[in-house]
C-alpha cells in the first residue's frame, strides 16, 4: 500500500455561504460616523476583508450577540485580525446618532466603523445591495419597534460580497472561515 503525501487534515468547509454570482455592494457610500462623517464605501482595503453588519444599538439580543461572537472570532485570528475590518450600519438612524453608533460598535471592536445615514432612500439602496431586510415602526404611544435580518457579510477589496454568515454561527466557525478567505485574498494578490 502507498501512503498519501501531504496534510491528512481535511480542508475547512466554509460555514457561511457564498453568493451565486457577482454581488457588488460598494456603489452607495454611507457616512462613517467614526471618522467625522467621511464617506464609507463597503469595500475592504487591498488584500484585506471587511465584515459588514446591519443592526441598531437598542437591539436587546441579536446585535450584541453577533458583535460579541465576532469579537471572539477576531481574538482567535491573532495577527491576521489586523486584516479584517468591521463596519456596523445602523438601520435606526433616528436614535443611533453618530456618537451612539460609533461608541456602540467600538465597545466590541475598537477599530470598527459605525456608519449611518439619515436618508431613508440611501439606506434602502445599501441594504438592498446586501439583501438585508429590516423594518422600523413607531406605534401610537411612541414605542419604536425594529425587526431586521441578523446576517453578517464579508466583502473583498473589489467591493464584492464573498460570504454571508447567518445569525447563530459560532466564533470558531467564523474564525476558520476568515482564515480561508484571507488565504484566498493572499493567493489573489500574488497572482
Amino acid at each position: 500500500m502507498l501512503a498519501a503525501c501531504g496534510d491528512d487534515e481535511p480542508a475547512h468547509q466554509l460555514v457561511g455561504y457564498r453568493p451565486s454570482g457577482a454581488q457588488v455592494v460598494d456603489e452607495v457610500p454611507l457616512e462613517d460616523a467614526s471618522n467625522g462623517g467621511a464617506p464609507f464605501d463597503f469595500r475592504a482595503e487591498p488584500g484585506e476583508l471587511l465584515v459588514a453588519y446591519f443592526g441598531y444599538t437598542f437591539c436587546p439580543d441579536v446585535c450584541p450577540t453577533s458583535l460579541s461572537m465576532f469579537k471572539n472570532a477576531l481574538a482567535q485570528l491573532g495577527d491576521d485580525a489586523q486584516k479584517v475590518d468591521l463596519a456596523m450600519a445602523t438601520i435606526d438612524p433616528a436614535r443611533d446618532t453618530a456618537e451612539v453608533i460609533s461608541g456602540y460598535v467600538q465597545s466590541f471592536v475598537p477599530t470598527a466603523h459605525g456608519v449611518r445615514t439619515d436618508d431613508a432612500e440611501v439606506l434602502r439602496d445599501v441594504t438592498d445591495a446586501f439583501g438585508v431586510t429590516f423594518m422600523v415602526t413607531t406605534g401610537e404611544s411612541g414605542d419604536v419597534e425594529v425587526a431586521h435580518s441578523g446576517a453578517m457579510y464579508v466583502v473583498d477589496d473589489q467591493g464584492e460580497l464573498v460570504l454571508t454568515w447567518p445569525f447563530g454561527v459560532t466564533a470558531d466557525d467564523v474564525a476558520a472561515d476568515l482564515e480561508v478567505l484571507l488565504d484566498e485574498a493572499d493567493a489573489k494578490a500574488d497572482a
